[in-house]
């Protein structure tokens, strides 16, 4: 260790730190040490400590102690997970290589580099690139590109645990296993937070058994402050959805308190809902906030973001196109707008207040909803137990292998023998069998067994001469190259000023119910539809004093299971609120009324509530495990029960449990709901009680964008989403019936059951189910946990206005009922 100190590079690496009056962290030190004794590894490190300079500087150190070991172009190559963080990242490295005096090149190259640029970087690419997973694709799809490559010292990867769980972690993977293949001696790092399974996180970035790794995880401790904003008065029947317009005058003074705050959402439309919110309450906030999320005019989110950086605004309304790693030094406090959803993800927006190491990271809850305080309570719980999420990696992702195969026949071409071997060194495919490997060939090559008569499948073709797999059609090479990556979302439309001027994006299934002459709100403007074209909306201001704010399906997130588990932990405290949290101890009357009027149960009960309206007859469950789950679950209880009587049901769910509701009795007592809840034959009756091949045939939408089925982009047009879903939808309904062992099939259900029936945590909710007491409650009236549910079914179906009046009603009507 001490002949390392000794080196000229950190000798003046510490010249230059002590010119700034700073000194590396423990963890940092211990970084450039190892990577200097040739060392691969994972740097795991709260935000704002400088996880970045721990692997940056250690390539700097490398290079000014051995520069002759290094050769023209790319040293170093950053992937990181965000557009706006590679830009942010550039400039302080550019920063830091000017002060140390070192004449490197650092660029950045994505979606939204000029193409000047690019041709000027493929010349000499600079000294270090920072870049996405789609864009090192990309490159790999050029002619001779393995030549960029064969220097290249380090792969780091920026933010590796928002990667992780993800296809674009298994392009990252697939890319580092290539650079791999072209340079000498490779060392790989990676940068994450704190996930709960940082051992596997570390094996799927780096599952090479002739590197030496290392895990390098910070002393230090970021501090959190967690402040729950409470209302002035409890309701004992709480709904969701109303409760956070009404704390927007408790929010105005938390904003003014401090420079500036971050004010999270997890929806695009919520925040621009909160945008009016807050300046409806504080006018004089205009011009001092701003909206940020991805559906934003880039050259405007760019400016928002400079704004924050150089403290011209008091507060941004942002989803999680703020959520990563972007070092805004103003900001002091952030705002949670209901719930985070995951203790992983409460954390990671903490920490973007109080960006600096020995701040305290300041988050203020808002609850949208009154049980979302025992969420808050849950998230304390967790911090102090110091339990976060694990990051379950993919594996066999066929889809990304085709398009991975298809991408190195286009640029330089393969060799069969050893792409296998390549692709077996790789944590996503170490199980790929030789027949799977051979069926991918023939299906890049032939199409597979029953697409072989389309020439459009073609695509691969053995060169003989060099014995290489190619693509030799221009054309198919430009398409691939147009449709590089695994992003999907719906459909985005430009919205546009018919005079001109560019606002935003909106989804095509929002915009498509919309009529001529109907106002929305984008970007914190109300604007009036006046026609769609193509893929453009365009728009003209609107005075009108009611407007849609658009709605994006992407932002319903599930509570995760960690959250779920230290939640039923907080219900099962609550009745001892006296003493405890103030969370618990404002809910104190809202729990003693469900207590009251029906049961609240403990951490090894199950709480099953009866009741007849004149609506008809209701059966409410409450198994506490996040919107997507209780949406199986309500399904699955609907099929079992129409197995004993064929009746029809309403449903709805939240987050905490779900309702089941029919206009005739339900054949239920104490033996049947213990039956309906059995384990035995759970996925069977899953896959019945669903539609499992309409959802496979929706998620093979994807699948088959990917692996280049259905092409997405071509040159001045993209398929909608109806398109892409009708020419998918017929591939997969012949594949089904010709060739039901297509790969690229079996991984659409396999994905569906992962995914969107989440298995894993479906089994283990039933198994805990079956160890549980089953306490069935008969109910006079709605009780504080069923109410919202009966909220949110109303929702639906009725307008605003409507909607609070009959809420009040039903509210008296209870009131009444019980004097």
């Amino acid at each position: 260790m001490s002949t390392f100190k000794t080196t000229e590079g950190y000798q003046i690496i510490e010249n230059w730190m002590h010119s700034k009056n700073q000194e590396p962290f423990s963890f940092q030190y211990k970084t450039w040490q190892k990577y200097h004794s040739g060392y691969s590894g994972l740097v795991v490190a709260p935000t704002g400590f400088g996880k970045t300079f721990s692997v940056f500087i250690a390539v700097v150190i490398d290079y000014l102690n051995q520069p002759e070991q290094y050769k023209k172009g790319l040293k170093l190559i950053w992937i990181s997970p965000l557009r706006s963080l590679a830009k942010d990242l550039a400039k302080a490295m550019n920063e830091a290589v000017d002060e140390i005096g070192l004449d490197w090149q650092i660029e950045v190259r994505n979606g939204d580099t000029p193409t000047k640029d690019r041709r000027r970087q493929e010349r000499l690419m600079p000294d270090v690139l920072l870049t996405t997973p789609e864009t090192l694709h990309l490159l790999f799809s050029q002619k001779k590109n393995s030549r960029w490559f064969k220097n290249v010292k380090c792969v780091a990867v920026d933010e590796w645990h928002e990667l992780l769980g993800s296809k674009r972690g298994v392009l990252t993977e697939l890319a580092i296993a290539r650079i791999k293949n072209l340079t000498k001696q490779l060392q790989i790092w990676g940068i994450s937070a704190t996930i709960g399974n940082l051992q596997e996180a570390q094996e799927v970035l780096i599952p090479y058994k002739d590197l030496k790794t290392i895990q390098i995880k910070a002393k230090e401790k970021k501090k959190i402050k967690i402040v729950s904003i409470l209302p002035d008065d409890v309701e004992t029947l709480p709904w969701a959805g109303h409760l956070g317009r009404s704390l927007s005058s408790k929010i105005v003074p938390v904003i003014y308190e401090n420079n500036t705050t971050l004010i999270f959402t997890n929806t695009r439309n919520q925040s621009e809902l909160w945008y009016q919110i807050i300046l409806e309450e504080e006018p004089d906030l205009i011009g001092q906030i701003a909206i940020h999320h991805g559906s934003i005019a880039r050259d405007q989110r760019n400016w928002i973001e400079e704004a924050i950086s150089n403290g011209q605004l008091k507060a941004v309304i942002c989803t999680s196109s703020l959520d990563l790693g972007v070092d805004f030094k103003p900001v002091d406090s952030v705002i949670q707008i209901g719930s985070a959803k995951g203790i992983a993800r409460f954390l990671q927006r903490a920490g973007r207040s109080g960006h600096s190491p020995f701040e305290i990271s300041k988050i203020y809850a808002v609850p949208t909803h009154l049980l979302e305080l025992i969420e808050v309570s849950a998230v304390k719980e967790a911090v102090k137990q110091n339990e976060i999420e694990a990051k379950p990696p993919m594996v066999l992702t066929y889809d990304v292998m085709v398009q991975f195969l298809v991408t190195l026949a286009v640029g330089e071409g393969f060799d069969r023998d050893k792409i296998y071997k390549l692709l077996k060194e790789t944590f996503v495919f170490s199980y790929l069998t030789l027949e799977e490997f051979n069926w991918a060939i023939h299906f890049i090559t032939q199409g597979g067994t029953t697409l072989n008569a389309y020439e459009e499948f073609h695509k691969v073709v053995l060169d003989e001469k060099d014995g290489l797999y190619k693509v030799k059609s221009r054309r198919i090479s430009m398409l691939h190259r147009m449709n590089i990556g695994v992003i999907f979302s719906e459909a985005m439309l430009m919205v546009k000023f018919k005079s001109g001027g560019y606002i935003g994006m909106v989804e095509e299934y929002f915009i498509s119910k919309l009529k001529p002459g109907q106002s929305f709100i984008l970007s914190g403007r109300v604007l009036e539809l006046s026609t769609v074209k193509d893929m453009q909306v365009l728009v003209k201001s609107s005075k009108a004093k009611k407007a849609i704010t658009p709605s994006w399906n992407g932002g319903r997130l599930p509570l995760t299971s960690y959250l779920t588990h230290f939640l039923r932990l907080k219900l099962n405290d609550a009745l001892q609120a006296n003493n405890r949290e103030p969370e618990l101890k404002f809910l104190h009357p809202m729990l003693i009324r469900q207590a009251k009027t029906s049961h609240i149960p403990k951490s090894d009960e199950f709480l099953v509530e009866l009741m007849q309206t004149k609506d008809g007859f209701h059966l409410f469950m409450y198994p506490f495990e996040g919107r997507l789950v209780n949406e199986i679950m309500a399904s699955l209880m609907a099929y079992r029960i129409s197995k004993i009587k064929p009746l029809t049901f309403t449903i709805a769910m939240n987050d905490y449990g779900f309702e089941l509701l029919s206009d005739q009795e339900m054949p239920l007592n104490e033996d049947i709901i213990h039956s309906i809840l059995s384990i035995e034959n759970l996925m069977e009756d899953v896959t019945a009680s669903i539609n499992a091949s309409e959802m496979a045939s929706r998620k093979f939408r994807d699948i088959a964008v990917v692996a280049g089925l259905v092409v997405q982009s071509q040159p001045g047009t993209r398929k909608n989403n109806k398109s892409l879903q009708s020419s998918s939808g017929l591939i997969f309904r012949v594949l089904e019936e010709y060739e039901p062992n297509n790969l690229l099939l079996k991984q659409a259900y396999t994905e569906v059951f992962n995914q969107q029936l989440e298995e894993v945590r479906l089994r283990a909710a039933f198994e805990r189910i079956s160890k549980s007491k089953i306490v069935v409650k008969q109910t006079k009236g709605f009780t504080p946990l069923s109410f919202p549910l009966k909220v949110d079914s109303l929702r639906n179906s009725m307008s605003n206005e409507d909607l609070s009046k009959r809420i009040e009603r039903i509210k008296k009507q209870m009131f009444k009922f019980e004097e």
